[in-house]
């Protein structure tokens, strides 16, 4: 998905599930995960959204 649609979504699920939320990079695309799920690279890590903070 887009980067501004990538980051919509990541701030709503955040917001919903009350959760951290990570942005990443996927070769040309973005995607979001809870943070406790991502174990792929961190340079490829690009925000995290809390829901707390």
């Amino acid at each position: 998905m887009p980067l501004p649609i990538a980051q919509r979504h990541a701030w709503s699920l955040a917001k919903t599930l009350m959760v951290c939320i990570t942005l990443f990079r996927s070769g040309d695309a973005f995607g979001v995960m809870p943070s406790a799920e991502y174990d792929g690279d961190p340079v490829n890590v690009l925000a995290e959204y809390d829901p707390f903070g």
